[in-house]
C-alpha cells in the first residue's frame, strides 16, 4: 500500500460531467465526478456494467471531452490544450491498458512496447534497452521477438501492460485489464500491476468489476447513478 505522505497529485478531476444528446433528449452518464490521484497510488473504481466506467476512463485519458468540468494532469489544464498538443501530451504522460490488448499483429513484443516512444521520435538504443528490461521484469525475456499471434492471451496482456509503462507516464488508466483472462492468469496480472505501480511510482486508475483486483488498490471507489463515491 502507498504512503500518502509527500505524494503530489498527478491527476485531478473536478466536476466532470458527460451528457450525450440523442434524438433531442439528454442522457446524463456522469453527473459530477471528483477524483484526485497521487503519484504511486493505485485506485480502483468499481461499478455495474453500463454505469459509465469506460466513459470516465475516456475522459480521464483525454480520449473524449467532458460536457463540463476540469481535468488537471501534472499541473496542466489538459482540456485547454489544442488537439495536436493534447495528443502529444497524452502519448507522453498517459498510459492505457484495455480489456483487449490491441497489440499490433505485424510487430514483435519488443516493437509493440517501443511503439509509443517510436511515435514520439525516440527510437534509441536506450529506449530499446529499457523496453527489454521491462519485458524481462514481467517474465517475457524469451519472447521479445515473438509476434502477438505467437503469444498466449496472458502474455499479450503482459506486453500491453509493459507498453503502457514504456514512456514512464505519470498516470496509467486500465479498463477491465483482466476481463478476458482465466482466473489464474488474472491473479498473475493483478499482482503484476500492483508490483509495477510500486516499482515505478506511477499512478494507476483501474476500472473493474473484479473485487479481487479492486482489493489490491490503495483506494476503492464506486461509480453509481453518475456519481463517484470514494
Amino acid at each position: 500500500m502507498v504512503d500518502d505522505r509527500e505524494k503530489e497529485a498527478v491527476l485531478q478531476a473536478r466536476g466532470l460531467r458527460k451528457v450525450y444528446r440523442t434524438g433531442g433528449d439528454d442522457l446524463e452518464i456522469l453527473k459530477c465526478v471528483d477524483l484526485q490521484v497521487k503519484r504511486g497510488e493505485l485506485v480502483s473504481i468499481m461499478g455495474a456494467s453500463g454505469v459509465g466506467k469506460s466513459t470516465l476512463l475516456h475522459l480521464l485519458g483525454t480520449l473524449d471531452q467532458p460536457t463540463d468540468g476540469e481535468l488537471i494532469i501534472r499541473g496542466v489544464d489538459v482540456l485547454s490544450l489544442p488537439e495536436v498538443e493534447l495528443a502529444a501530451f497524452r502519448n507522453r504522460h498517459i498510459g492505457f491498458i484495455f480489456q483487449v490488448h490491441h497489440l499490433l499483429p505485424e510487430f514483435t513484443a519488443l516493437e509493440n512496447v517501443m511503439m509509443p516512444a517510436m511515435i514520439a521520435g525516440a527510437h534509441t538504443a536506450e529506449v530499446e534497452a529499457e523496453a527489454v528490461e521491462l519485458l524481462r521484469r514481467v517474465g517475457l525475456e524469451q519472447r521479445l521477438y515473438h509476434r502477438p499471434g505467437e503469444l498466449s492471451g496472458g502474455e499479450c496482456q503482459r506486453v500491453a501492460v509493459v507498453r503502457a509503462l514504456g514512456m514512464r507516464p505519470q498516470v496509467v488508466l486500465a479498463d477491465e485489464p483482466s476481463g478476458n483472462l482465466d482466473e489464474g492468469t488474472s491473479q498473475v496480472l493483478h499482482h503484476l500491476i500492483q508490483e509495477l505501480a510500486q516499482a515505478y511510482d506511477q499512478a494507476f486508475v483501474i476500472m473493474t468489476h473484479d473485487r479481487t483486483l479492486a482489493n489490491l488498490a490503495d483506494r476503492v471507489g464506486r461509480l453509481e447513478a453518475g456519481l463517484l463515491h470514494i
